[in-house]
């Protein structure tokens, strides 16, 4: 796996990979992770270029979204058990 760019964002981290045919983008906020993986051949010329454009506004937004859900699925799971 190769190590392609960190991506500055100030409510997520975000790291690009390159394996496989394929890119990572990798979006991390705490101890919550997601991992979305863009095949080289669904893009148009195959570079990361084009995969930095998918990282707009609307996309990162409804990413963060879905951050707050996994950690209250989390969350949920452990006062279902007692955990916490």
């Amino acid at each position: 796996m190769r190590h392609v760019a960190d991506i500055p964002h100030p409510a997520v981290k975000i790291t690009l990979l390159a394996w496989n045919g394929k890119f990572l983008l990798k979006l991390e906020q705490g101890n919550l992770e997601q991992t979305y993986k863009v095949a080289e051949l669904d893009l148009l010329t195959g570079t990361d270029a084009e995969v930095r454009e998918l990282l707009d506004e609307k996309f990162l937004a409804a990413a963060i979204a879905r951050f707050q859900a996994m950690r209250a699925d989390l969350q949920a799971a452990f006062d279902r058990h007692e955990l916490r």
